[in-house]
């Protein structure tokens, strides 16, 4: 067991970041970032004896990753949304306003401007379009990584990242003659 969890620690925790950084541009919020990632380490150390070794590990994280992240929405669109009463009545009862800090609100909407408007952008992207853009462009996997994670041929990621870049460039043209990075002559 001992040796089993060296190999996991070795094999698997070095993507931890970067599992972290997709799951982050998939689910929008870093508290549901850190469960997947989370959710994804415990099923990937629960399962490692089915890892092949010397295959691409941080390929096999990602696409557990991936699984589970559609599975929980799956689940949770075919769920209603739950409100537990208690937690309604413990908010009205101890929030006071003097809890509600907006000092930093006005300084992270302009840090965070050009950031936004880059992300929506991505985000507005089909889902296979933006999992193949997230994974070539920010997270820097190769075409066959890429391929191996989202199990298509490799001139399936070539075609959708090429198309990725065009629908990204078509929607972030006006924006980045607006800031000054295209000199129209």
């Amino acid at each position: 067991m001992d040796n089993l969890y060296k190999e996991f620690e070795k094999e698997a925790l070095p993507h931890i970041d970067a599992l972290y950084n997709f799951a982050l541009k998939m689910t929008g919020s870093s508290d549901d970032a850190d469960d997947l990632v989370q959710e994804t380490y415990l099923k990937a150390f629960r399962f490692f004896d089915k890892f092949e070794r010397g295959t691409n590990c941080k390929a096999w994280m990602f696409r557990i990753l991936k699984n589970s992240f559609i599975n929980d929405y799956r689940k949770n669109t075919k769920e209603p949304d739950k409100v537990d009463y208690d937690d309604v009545s413990n908010f009205y009862e101890n929030i006071k306003s003097s809890d509600i800090k907006t000092d930093h609100l006005q300084e992270d909407v302009y840090a965070k401007l050009m950031d936004d408007d880059i992300a929506a952008s991505l985000n507005n992207l089909p889902e296979d379009f933006r999992t193949v853009i997230i994974l070539s462009d920010v997270e820097g996997f190769t075409y066959e990584e890429i391929a191996d994670f989202i199990d298509c041929p490799i001139g399936t990621v070539r075609s959708r990242l090429h198309r990725a870049r065009k629908m990204l460039y078509t929607k972030l043209f006006s924006y980045a003659k607006d800031k000054g990075f295209i000199n129209e002559k």
